[in-house]
């Protein structure tokens, strides 16, 4: 495993970890989907297709991290500045 792969598995945990602190869960699915954020009866849920890269599973989680908002939480310093990037 390239040391990038593992760089963003570091990243993909936070960001799960903060998703998880605003009650989102996070799936990885098989389909032809990008993914992001949507609302499934009444549970927030971030879909990620699971085929996609490391790196593609990161920007995911992020944008809909900054869709959701996380204002109201602390978040690593390292992680809040990828989830506000443009």
């Amino acid at each position: 495993m390239k040391t990038k792969d593992k760089e963003y598995e570091s990243i993909i945990q936070e960001l799960r970890d903060v998703a998880g602190l605003k009650d989102i869960k996070i799936r990885f699915e098989k389909g032809d989907f990008s993914g992001g954020y949507c609302i499934l009866k009444t549970e927030r849920v971030i879909i990620i297709n699971k085929n996609t890269s490391l790196k593609r599973k990161a920007i995911v989680i992020a944008m809909a991290l900054k869709e959701i908002g996380i204002e109201d939480i602390y978040v690593n310093p390292k992680i809040r500045e990828i989830i506000e990037e443009d």
